[in-house]
């Protein structure tokens, strides 16, 4: 396995200098950056290579992530809007090839977070999300990109809710390069059992989120680790761990990830160091020790 964070945990943005980031994430200890891939596609082609030589003059690996937004929904009943949805997909991984990026997780079998206040049609919505994963995954596969579809909680999406779920909607889009994304703070809302969701899941599993259920790094609550380090040994995953605390009120980031307290009590820049440092100890130490 290999453990990386997300940027956000310092950020109240959901863009940021990412190439900096390449330096921190190594100098805490972690193989793997992740990146918000919006903030990829809205990248010259000059950053991107900033950004992918600063990655590898730092030994970190550059995963990406996304909600889409609205006018992107890949679920959409209105074929211009899923149409337009798939093509921004295809912009981010275009942005992540020349990264050198390889796993694009998230919502982006739809739309996030999603608005319920309009009507729910699970069956159509699910229908025109699998059509569009199998077009992005035509182009991902072109790139040696995975896409990885996060199960969330009923809260935020209704078409993905659980690792079942996921298994049989990766099995229905039939490509080799579309796998499944896990989350421990959503599992812990909506799974009977993390360790037995993990398993289920299976050789399916192509990304790992983790993070308590309270959203701060792990080893600060309540999260079953043992158990689940032990299901992901059991089914041989040898991908990417990403810690995705967010601790921090303010910004789009904390209005967006609904952070109304200030759960990092205070911390300061180099507290919140220490803690995720801490926090990857504590997870190796669970995961693979």
């Amino acid at each position: 396995m290999k453990f990386g964070t997300y940027f956000a945990y310092w950020e109240r943005e959901w863009d940021a200098d990412y190439a900096s980031y390449c330096e921190k994430a190594a100098g805490l200890g972690f193989d793997v950056l992740e990146v918000a891939a919006g903030g990829l596609a809205q990248r010259t082609d000059a950053e991107l290579f900033d950004i992918k030589r600063a990655a590898q003059e730092n030994g970190v690996e550059i995963t990406a992530c996304i909600g889409l937004p609205p006018q992107y929904n890949t679920a959409s009943a209105d074929e211009g809007v899923r149409r337009a949805g798939v093509e921004y997909l295809k912009r981010i991984m275009d942005a992540m090839y020349k990264v050198d990026s390889h796993i694009l997780g998230g919502i982006i079998y739809a739309y996030w977070p999603c608005d319920y206040n309009q009507p729910v049609d699970k069956e159509r919505a699910r229908e025109a999300a699998v059509r569009s994963m199998r077009e992005a995954a035509d182009t991902a596969e072109s790139l040696d990109i995975v896409l990885a579809m996060e199960t969330v909680n009923r809260f935020e999406q209704y078409i993905i809710n659980s690792a079942e779920e996921a298994v049989e909607f990766v099995k229905e889009i039939g490509k080799e390069n579309a796998k499944v994304m896990l989350d421990s703070f959503h599992m812990n809302i909506e799974e009977d059992g993390l360790g037995e969701a993990i398993r289920r899941t299976g050789n399916s599993l192509g990304h790992f989120h983790i993070g308590e259920g309270n959203r701060k790094v792990p080893g600060k609550g309540h999260m079953p680790w043992a158990e689940m380090g032990a299901a992901l040994r059991e089914a041989g995953y040898d991908g990417a761990v990403v810690m995705e605390p967010f601790v921090k009120m303010g910004g789009t980031v904390g209005s967006d990830i609904k952070v109304w307290r200030d759960l990092s009590e205070g911390a300061s820049v180099e507290q919140m160091d220490e803690d995720i440092r801490e926090a990857l100890r504590f997870v190796k130490k669970q995961f693979v020790e």
